[in-house]
């Protein structure tokens, strides 16, 4: 009975970019939250072995993909000749990966049976943009050298999933959501505009769409909701489609003190029969209450059922 209950209704917090922002306190609060299923969206911190020790430990059914900030001593030149360890002795981004293990879905997959869908991850570590970069990076750990391999490698995953209702997390998101600096992967530094997005997830995201799977919510971090160019707004977080909800959860700092208070925030989604009726952006008080909860998105037309 339990199962089916969580089948037919399923409730998923997104966690934005951490930046070394993750505390005991926000497992207790995604258990006070009632959270059916924890994405992670990477940016744990530069290589933090440590956060994602923490984060591994979590005792709730989970799913992550690695951001830039993953491989930050690892994946160029100039990152390399900052790295605060010997990298012949160790490699972090790998000591990172170990502790996840399966739960780590970069170019691969994770089924949740009791949820009745899978999720996928798409290129793990990305920088995002139009341009392929950390060839070396990206062919010594996983053997792609293009956009299209990645695309491949993305769409084998889908293609391996156990579940018709598929679920796309990626640190950065697809092109194609806009190209304002305040769209969802928009660029907002010098020279501003342009649609920062990663083109392989979109080229995955389309093929596995016209395979037939049903794919209600894709959700990446990578570029914050606060702009580097202006305080006036933030970053559209939301694009919603007839089929699909785009979002963005790179709410940062995720974790802020407001006087006597601590807040953390969370995306929360939730699904119904398989489709998104609600997304919203909480932060939840050292109460573990929600002390402040904003509508992003909400079903139009929702049928009311009675009994």
């Amino acid at each position: 009975m339990s199962s089916q209950k969580k089948t037919s209704m399923v409730k998923i917090a997104v966690v934005g970019d951490v930046h070394d922002q993750w505390e005991e306190e926000d497992g207790i609060a995604l258990k006070h939250l009632g959270i059916d299923l924890v994405l992670f969206v990477g940016d744990f911190g530069n290589e933090s072995v440590n956060v994602v020790k923490a984060i591994a430990s979590l005792d709730i059914p989970k799913a992550a993909v690695m951001g830039n900030h993953d491989a930050w001593y690892s994946a160029t030149d100039w990152g390399r000749r900052k790295c605060p360890y010997d990298r012949t002795k160790e490699d972090w981004v790998q000591q990172q990966l170990d502790l996840l293990g399966k739960i780590h879905v970069g170019y691969s997959k994770l089924d949740f049976p009791e949820l009745n869908l899978s999720v996928v991850g798409s290129r793990p570590f990305s920088w995002g943009g139009p341009q392929w970069k950390n060839n070396d990076f990206y062919e010594e750990r996983y053997g792609v050298t293009s956009f299209k391999e990645s695309c491949d490698r993305i769409v084998a995953a889908a293609n391996s999933a156990a579940y018709e209702t598929i679920i796309f997390i990626g640190h950065n998101g697809p092109v194609g959501l806009g190209d304002r600096p305040e769209d969802p992967c928009g660029k907002d530094w010098e020279p501003k505009g342009g649609d920062f997005g990663d083109p392989d997830f979109t080229e995955a995201i389309a093929s596995v769409r016209a395979a037939g799977k049903s794919i209600p919510l894709v959700t990446f971090g990578h570029m914050h909701h606060s702009l580097r160019h202006t305080k006036k707004m933030l970053r559209k977080s939301l694009v919603a489609t007839e089929n699909t909800i785009y979002l963005n959860a790179a709410s940062v700092p995720r974790i802020v003190q407001n006087n006597s208070d601590r807040l953390r925030n969370f995306s929360i989604v939730t699904l119904k029969a398989g489709v998104v009726s609600q997304v919203s952006l909480v932060w939840v008080g050292k109460d573990f209450t929600v002390a402040s909860e904003e509508i992003l998105y909400e079903q139009p037309n929702q049928v009311v059922q009675t009994a």
